[in-house]
């Protein structure tokens, strides 16, 4: 039986290469099952996934109330376009307005689609009360919000845009965490400043919370959209619904995907009654976007975070892997720092986090390295704190050889 794992292995594998884009470096196991923070490799192997899509299946694989969820509307009606009302998009419209700052939602299909609305809307927000010269976004360095062509402008990683030239015009970087390089970089044609209230991509970095509120109030006085890429760290990643929350303050305009789903692709673009309106029929669109299907899943992804009590679990397990963090920062020398919120942590080392990944692989352990030396931890919002010893305990015996 293992041999004949081990063939459909290696045939999955060399069909990928022969056959997929040569997009990603894939970790050497074929995924074929999950069940809770658990997933299998197609030879049997049990994994403790804390990675978890990368910060996407919130709820752990497999649960029960979405896999009925998923077969219930899937029998019922999966799409219909948006050239028609259904009730799943607009119930779960209704919810995130209830449960946030926002008065309007616009559904798409990821967080880059969710971005390109965010950034759409700015410019069109802009150009009706201010005129076309006021059209720029000021983004963060090491900033990411996607892989499209404008939400990759917007990202501030310069590896991430080579070759992909020319750029879309109408975007300037400035430092994360410095409220004085954003005043001084402010001119009459900025509209939106766009920032991860933290920034999950570019190392876990969690900001000042004086920075935010600061941010909030200088963008108000001079009359520029706040822009929050919430596609992280929303969904009760940071162990509040929204990472805004924490924070004291609320954008004009927030995008979330990733989580909203609990796996299921769904983007959406949040904002107030006075930016919203910029937006008419014909300006923005998308086919699948707010399908039944996603929508319905949605909804009781948000069913179970807050009446299902999954919100307050994962903020009491954010506090035991950021205690547990912290502890092993203590013991080795080669991490710099331990850093995050709620399940949003992160270790930078002072070596290459990524040999470190693959021996967590070899120990049956999923996490991942983030900017060469940060290893990143987004497991379900579900794990328990025996799982997360069990992250802790692979963690030190992989830190131990580093000495």
């Amino acid at each position: 039986m293992r041999g004949f794992a081990n063939m459909l292995t290696n045939e999955i594998q060399e069909n990928a290469g022969r056959y997929l884009m040569n997009t990603y470096t894939r970790l050497p196991i074929s995924l074929v099952r999950g069940n809770g923070c658990l997933v299998y490799d197609a030879e049997g192997r049990e994994y403790l996934d804390c990675l978890a899509g990368i910060a996407v299946n919130i709820l752990g694989h497999a649960h029960p109330d979405l896999v009925e969820t998923i077969t219930r509307q899937a029998r019922q009606l999966i799409h219909t376009s948006n050239l028609f009302y259904t009730e799943p998009q607009t119930k779960l419209a209704q919810r995130l307005v209830e449960l946030s700052f926002a008065d309007k939602v616009f559904f798409c299909n990821s967080g880059a689609e969710a971005n390109e609305a965010a950034i759409k809307l700015a410019r069109r927000y802009a150009h009706n009360t201010f005129g076309p010269e006021r059209f720029e976004i000021l983004t963060m360095v090491n900033s990411f919000h996607g892989r499209t062509l404008a939400s990759l402008t917007a990202t501030g990683q310069p590896k991430l845009q080579e070759g992909f030239g020319p750029l879309v015009p109408g975007f300037r970087y400035i430092p994360f965490n410095d409220l004085e390089s954003l005043k001084v970089a402010i001119t009459k044609q900025t509209a939106a400043v766009m920032l991860e209230p933290i920034q999950a991509e570019g190392g876990v970095i969690v900001p000042h919370p004086e920075y935010l509120k600061g941010l909030r109030e200088f963008c108000t006085e001079h009359q520029i959209l706040l822009i929050f890429d919430e596609v992280q760290t929303g969904m009760g990643r940071t162990g509040t619904l929204f990472a805004y929350q924490q924070f004291g303050i609320q954008p004009d305009i927030m995008t979330l995907a990733k989580g909203l789903g609990g796996g299921i692709p769904i983007g959406a673009c949040l904002a107030t009654d006075k930016v919203s309106s910029a937006f008419e029929p014909g300006t923005h669109a998308s086919t699948f976007g707010g399908n039944p299907l996603a929508c319905a899943v949605a909804l009781k992804v948000l069913d179970l975070l807050i009446e299902g009590g999954k919100l307050e679990q994962s903020l009491v397990a954010g506090h035991y892997l950021a205690k547990g963090l912290g502890f092993l920062k203590g013991q080795f020398s080669c991490i710099r720092e331990s850093r995050g919120m709620g399940l949003l942590q992160g270790l930078e080392l002072s070596i290459d986090g990524k040999p470190l990944v693959l021996e967590c692989l070899e120990r049956r352990v999923l996490i991942n390295c983030t900017m060469g030396r940060v290893l990143r931890f987004v497991p379900p919002l579900i794990i328990s704190t025996t799982q997360i010893d069990q992250l802790l305990s692979v963690l030190s015996g992989v830190l131990s050889k580093q000495r």
